[in-house]
């Protein structure tokens, strides 16, 4: 399968258990995943289902303890920490809950530094950043640092951060879970938005209002995919055996 033809994400029989004092917790359980260039797609389900889990492992922010992930149809078993870091400049953006934004570095320059790191010339990243926070209704807010910020304005340069290299897939990790309702509205505006245009986007949330958004909505349920449907009058629902899982709660 060439890449320009390979889903930009593919998983296969994933498996995570985190150990710690008591039980081991299972979070992922053989999970079997694919997302076409293009798409939308929504993972939700309860608090502790293994949804933020499962995501970092797609994102290399953690290792499997079973199973394989290809990125445009190349395995990334043999990948150590140095490549998914290279790999997440150029072709993974990820945006979490808290932001995580650089706490002592301007706007500008949160947006601006992973393009630096990835090698792109310093004007040409200047620029694209100016693109980005303009687009993103942030423009005048290149000197003020990120305390500065509301929750929602944080939420919209980490979404600058994430997308300014222009990478194939993006991984946002409940970007609403600490906003408000307008707030709310506003992520879920800004990735249709960037949906529309193209982009892929694989988003774990709770929230029924943001995993609307999507083409797709995978219910996730104690590390398993419950239930896969396409919305908006796509095929049928691809059920995997669970029922009744897929009611979105709020």
């Amino acid at each position: 399968m060439s890449e320009s033809t390979a889903p930009v994400l593919r998983a296969e029989g994933l498996v995570k258990t985190h150990h710690g004092e008591g039980a081991p917790a299972h979070a992922v359980r053989g999970v079997d995943l694919c997302v076409a260039r293009g798409e939308f797609v929504a993972i939700t389900g309860p608090s502790g289902a293994g949804k933020s889990t499962l995501l970092h492992l797609l994102g290399g922010l953690q290792r499997p303890d079973a199973g394989s992930i290809w990125l445009d149809g190349e395995c990334t078993d043999g990948y150590g920490e140095a490549r998914w870091a290279v790999e997440r400049r150029r072709r993974i953006g990820i945006v979490f809950q808290f932001f995580n934004l650089v706490s002592d570095l301007s706007v500008a320059d949160n947006v601006e530094l992973p393009a630096l790191l990835a090698g792109v010339p310093p004007r040409k990243a200047r620029a694209e950043r100016e693109a980005l926070l303009a687009e993103l209704g942030l423009a005048g807010k290149e000197r003020s640092m990120p305390g500065e910020l509301s929750g929602g304005e944080q939420q919209r340069v980490a979404l600058a951060r994430a997308l300014v290299n222009h990478p194939p897939l993006l991984l946002a990790d409940e970007p609403a879970g600490s906003l408000d309702s307008k707030g709310t509205r506003e992520v879920m505006r800004l990735l249709s938005r960037f949906h529309q245009r193209g982009q892929t986007i694989l988003l774990v949330t709770h929230d029924a209002r943001l995993a609307s958004a999507a083409d797709r909505v995978i219910s996730f349920f104690d590390g398993r995919i419950a239930d896969d449907a396409e919305l908006d009058g796509g095929p049928p629902p691809r059920r995997t055996g669970i029922s009744g899982v897929l009611e979105l709660k709020d």
